[in-house]
């Protein structure tokens, strides 16, 4: 029970840190969706105010070349003032930053994270062996202790040397102050990414530990090397390359007086000649399978899995990580043809390819 209770409790933390990895990155995919959105709403209208200003341009160099008014140009060749100030105004709303990324629109999903974030952080243990990634590892910790103390205000001492760049207009406001939305998000998207490359490991998990803890700690190999070792070869090299060479010659040697008595090798001219295999099943078992075979009815896979989910409802097990929903409609479909790609070795992408079989 021991073992059991050890190593579901090894799947449930790697069961976390997964579903974590799928909400974070829905959680930026819908910033980068929101800002395609946007994009594609306001294509009219952007485009509009990109006319205006070349309008505007070329009658303000009409003035400055010809000596005009520039303010009567700009009401005879362009538009009438105050239509000019509404086209501005309306300009306003529709621009976004110079440098503009969809981070500045995920301010009002940070809601999104919290419905979680703070039950993963209290309970599950973030470390690293790399002394540049403790500032991560501080600001989490700083970030469960805001959570669990009900503090609003990120504290002055909070770690900073963590935040990636692209962040750091977001992070921190004008008057210096720390976005505490901004600072928890980039904090872990930071910490998404570093668990994925390793840098960063979960106490106990089994597929994110630290690499070192699957290697006999620095104690025990002390104590091994110098007394009678679990290891099957010798810990010196030279002792094993002395013990594989000795190893080799008798074989050798074997090999050498034995090559005539040898079923199916012969040595001639001094090459040596391997017969080719006899065939081991016989003729009628390979009828007797084809006949089998044929006895079976023709069936499409996607079909056969789609009649075994009618019979077991083995779907329903597919809970959507966000909804918590089982499959349904359209969505059993998914799952079937997400089982063969990955069951099948083929990969989504073909599999998308091929979903015409839907």
């Amino acid at each position: 029970m021991a073992l059991y209770l050890y190593d579901l409790s090894q799947v449930l933390v790697d069961r976390a840190i997964e579903i974590n990895d799928r909400l974070i990155n829905e959680f930026l995919s819908k910033g980068r969706k929101k800002q395609e959105e946007l994009q594609k709403q306001n294509d009219k209208s952007l485009n509009e105010k990109v006319v205006h200003y070349v309008s505007l341009v070329k009658a303000l160099v009409k003035a400055r070349t010809e000596g005009l008014d520039p303010y009567n140009t700009i009401e005879s060749y362009v538009m009438p003032w105050n239509e000019l100030v509404s086209s501005s105004e309306e300009a306003d709303k529709l621009a976004r930053p110079i440098d503009y990324d969809y981070l500045d629109l995920l301010d009002n999903r940070y809601n999104y994270l919290r419905k979680y974030t703070p039950e993963l952080l209290k309970f599950i243990e973030f470390r690293s062996s790399n002394s540049s990634f403790k500032p991560l590892i501080d600001a989490i910790n700083t970030i469960s202790e805001m959570n669990q103390n009900n503090k609003k205000v990120v504290p002055d001492e909070a770690p900073l040397a963590f935040i990636p760049n692209r962040w750091n207009k977001y992070v921190f406001a004008k008057d210096g102050s720390i976005n505490r939305h901004y600072y928890g998000m980039a904090a872990l998207t930071e910490l998404r990414n570093r668990i994925r490359s390793g840098d960063v490991s979960v106490v106990g998990s089994r597929n994110y530990k630290d690499f070192d803890d699957y290697l006999i700690s620095k104690n025990e190999w002390e104590i091994t090397k110098f007394s009678e070792s679990k290891l099957a070869v010798s810990l010196s090299d030279e002792e094993y390359v002395l013990e594989r060479i000795e190893s080799l010659n008798r074989r050798l040697n074997w090999v050498s007086k034995n090559v005539g008595k040898l079923s199916g090798v012969s040595l001639e001219n001094g090459n040596i000649h391997v017969d080719k295999l006899e065939k081991d099943v016989p003729d009628e078992a390979t009828e007797l399978s084809k006949e089998l075979y044929s006895l079976m009815p023709r069936i499409k896979l996607p079909e056969l899995l789609i009649e075994v989910s009618n019979w077991t409802g083995y779907d329903r097990h597919f809970i959507h990580a966000s909804t918590r929903n089982p499959p349904k409609s359209e969505e059993k479909q998914i799952v079937i043809a997400t089982l063969m790609a990955m069951g099948t070795n083929i990969g989504l992408v073909k599999m998308l390819n091929s979903f015409a079989w839907f």
